[in-house]
């Protein structure tokens, strides 16, 4: 695999265009019932053809047997090894929200969460409160005090929140509250350096402020903190690649990350047809287009088989919009796996079709697990999908004498 800075040399501007679709938690397990996964059950005729005139493989988004959060699965994605470039969720949040961070603050992304009266996590999400609800909820938060910083608590969508911690002296070098599980006690948040002591010690007492204004508001009466993080410095994917780079995403956290490498955010709407109509708007504008389906990811986390594979159909009936654009690479894949019967993230390898006006054929003719498991691209780390789409883009020049 090559460094950045020698993807950088080779790399060369061209007028074909690249659409990456990233379809979130898209590998799934079979139902027991039918020995089916989401994908296998799924009726998509449009993914089936695509990935007959294309060629198939999977990738590992980290590494074999790892479970990836969702940063560090797009950034391979993106073309950086996420074992070298390490992203808190909460600067991703802070910035898929347009919030003024700054060098020196501390942000975490946080759920609303539902303790019972052991204290005993019994839902990490709060039953997905509505967003309104949740801007509300913040607003009483935001009035917490805390001795040696500046606290913002902000409303990102549903459940979710981030808490930005402004002072001196801060790091994001913290461990998280949320435990990741049900039935289990919110954690005591750790510094894991010296630097770090003074951002605990605030993380903790908002955490126990927080606790405190939330009692009487079930479900949403408590707060789970994770991926403290401050700015990091990337280079960019017009440095590394010489793209003209947009990002289509409905949720915050993933334009964040898109914005943190340099693409430029597209204005779209919340539905997948929305995102697909924004790419159709604005394709004469870019040569790279990052887009991103959210729902697949949000169904299996909830365990729903069936909602998951409703998204799966949803994106394939839509799927039309993108290929009469004809791109010249069309990749189609996910972040990681999200299995409904895990309801979780998985360190399963996840399937994925790569259409190219230069690419060769393999035998594969449907798109699912089984089907990309036997496909000409064989299994290999998603941080290859970049150079891959850049080569079958010919955006790539020749390595070496």
């Amino acid at each position: 695999m090559l460094s950045l800075d020698q993807m950088k040399a080779i790399s060369r501007q061209s007028p074909a265009k690249i659409v990456l679709l990233v379809i979130d938690g898209l590998g799934g397990l079979p139902r027991p019932e039918t020995s089916k996964t989401e994908l296998e059950t799924a009726d998509t005729p449009n993914l089936d053809r695509l990935a007959s005139k294309g060629i198939c493989g999977m990738i590992d988004p980290v590494s074999r047997g790892i479970t990836p959060g969702s940063a560090p699965g797009h950034l391979a994605l993106f073309g950086y090894d996420p074992l070298k470039f390490t992203v808190g969720r909460g600067i991703l949040e802070v910035l898929g929200i347009d919030f003024d961070v700054k060098k020196r603050d501390v942000a975490a992304r946080g759920n609303f969460c539902t303790i019972d009266q052991r204290g005993l996590v019994v839902d990490r999400r709060a039953g997905r409160i509505p967003t309104e609800k949740n801007a509300g909820l913040c607003k009483s938060l935001s009035a917490i005090v805390l001795d040696g910083a500046e606290l913002y608590v902000v409303p990102v969508k549903e459940h979710r929140f981030a808490a930005v911690f402004r002072g001196d002296e801060l790091s994001g070098d913290v461990t998280d509250s949320d435990p990741q599980q049900v039935g289990v006690a919110p954690q005591t948040m750790v510094p894991l350096s010296p630097t770090a002591q003074k951002a605990a010690r605030l993380a903790n007492e908002f955490a126990a402020k927080a606790k405190a204004t939330l009692a009487d508001h079930h479900p949403a009466n408590m707060v789970l903190l994770r991926g403290f993080s401050q700015y990091p410095n990337l280079p960019t994917v017009a440095e590394i690649y010489k793209l003209n780079a947009a990002a289509i995403a409905a949720y915050p956290m993933y334009r964040g990350l898109a914005k943190l490498v340099g693409m430029k955010i597209l204005d779209t709407g919340a539905s997948i047809e929305d995102e697909f109509d924004t790419l159709v708007q604005h394709y004469a504008d870019h040569d790279f287009f990052f887009v991103h389906v959210k729902m697949s990811d949000s169904a299996g986390e909830d365990g729903d088989f069936d909602a998951k594979v409703r998204v799966l159909e949803e994106v394939d009936e839509l799927l039309p919009k993108i290929i009469k654009l004809d791109p010249d690479v069309l990749v189609v894949s996910g972040d990681h796996s999200t299995p409904a019967l895990l309801k979780a993230h998985s360190w399963h390898p996840v399937p994925l079709i790569l259409y190219s006006k230069w690419g060769r054929l393999d035998r594969v003719r449907e798109f699912s697990e089984p089907a990309c498991s036997s496909g000409a691209l064989g299994r290999f780390p998603a941080v290859e999908v970049m150079p891959l789409a850049m080569a079958n883009a010919l955006k790539l020049a020749k390595f070496g004498a």
